[in-house]
């Protein structure tokens, strides 16, 4: 990674340190394969609490822990990817154990191996357009970061662009917690039928979305002078993040936004349609313009978040176009069908 880093022009300090990170965030990858199942598992039968505990514990688990590794002893980056990867790990296993000896998991934890084979094929149906949906707009901003380590100064350029990135990721995540709530009763409402039900779960994922940005977003706007002593004690880093603060508030609406659209064309099993809106909104308009702004505009680090947000544009636009043009009848019609089809999978897999 860092010679390939180095060859398409990244300073070289700064590759070799994230090849170092990314080499040591391997052992995490495996715990995260299996957190995601096990959330999906849980979500959908709406054990919430679950999560919420172990999810609890093991944030309590990896703020000393993280310090520790970084300052007490010493370790840096290395001790930043061990502290991630010993985190994902007890949440697996705290998730894992609930699942095994829980009583409200007791009709969902036996394994049918006839219906898993029979199931793959739809599986990967719907999982495929889903990761090309999630993957396309993360890389997106990754792109970004790399785009900034060309710019004069790469360091403060990249540190200010971390910086905007974990921010909205940050706060995607709450809003990530929203749609997958939103997900899971849009899809539980149209597999019983029930329509009205899911229109209305729609409405009130939206309304808590919106609600819910512009708080978080008037808040960074008036903090934005001291927001960026968070990250960092450089004046540059400090200053350089609060000319960016305003891009950065309309970015968390947008995201926001853009996380609920996400979950109801998961709930609504619209991945290939999620997969072509994204394709779209990042790659023939967000990074085109990102480029043409930075570059030959020379706007810098604001030409590229400028370009993520009008990409972030097209991408809530479309998304808001598909929704409110939905025939949730019909959606529900589907749905049942897809779990009559699968009950049939199922009874021909245990006869």
């Amino acid at each position: 990674m860092d010679r390939l880093l180095i060859a398409i022009g990244q300073d070289p300090d700064i590759s070799i340190v994230a090849c170092q990170y990314a080499i040591r965030l391997i052992p995490a990858l495996f715990a995260y394969s299996i957190l995601q199942p096990l959330l999906r598992y849980f979500q959908s039968q709406s054990l919430i609490h679950p999560i919420l505990t172990s999810t609890c514990a093991a944030l309590g688990f990896h703020i000393p822990l993280c310090w520790a590794l970084i300052y007490k002893w010493e370790l840096g980056n290395a001790g930043a990817a061990f502290a991630i990867g010993a985190s994902y790990w007890l949440n697996v296993i705290l998730l894992a154990l609930y699942m095994v000896f829980s009583s409200s998991c007791g009709k969902t934890r036996t394994i049918y191996w006839n219906d898993i084979f029979s199931s793959i094929t739809k599986f990967f149906h719907l999982a495929l357009p889903s990761a090309v949906m999630v993957c396309l707009e993360w890389w997106t901003f990754e792109l970004v970061i790399l785009l900034a380590g060309l710019l004069p100064d790469p360091k403060l350029q990249t540190s200010v662009l971390s910086v905007c990135l974990t921010t909205t990721s940050l706060h995607f995540y709450v809003q990530y917690g929203i749609g997958a709530a939103g997900s899971t009763r849009i899809s539980n409402e149209l597999g019983a039928g029930n329509h009205q039900a899911a229109r209305v779960a729609v409405q009130v994922v939206l309304i808590v979305s919106i609600t819910e940005a512009a708080i978080a977003s008037t808040i960074l706007f008036f903090c934005r002078h001291i927001f960026g002593y968070a990250f960092s004690n450089d004046e540059g880093v400090v200053d350089y993040v609060a000319e960016l603060a305003p891009l950065l508030c309309f970015s968390l609406v947008l995201d926001g936004l853009q996380a609920i659209f996400s979950g109801i064309a998961r709930g609504c099993g619209w991945q290939h349609v999620g997969a072509y809106v994204n394709l779209g909104a990042y790659y023939l308009v967000a990074t085109p313009l990102a480029v043409l702004l930075c570059f030959v505009l020379h706007l810098g680090s604001k030409g590229l978040w400028t370009g993520l947000l009008i990409g972030s544009v097209a991408q809530v636009t479309s998304f808001a176009v598909i929704t409110a043009l939905t025939n949730w009848q019909k959606q529900a019609a589907t749905a049942r069908e897809r779990i009559f089809e699968g009950s049939i999978l199922a009874g021909n897999g245990l006869a």
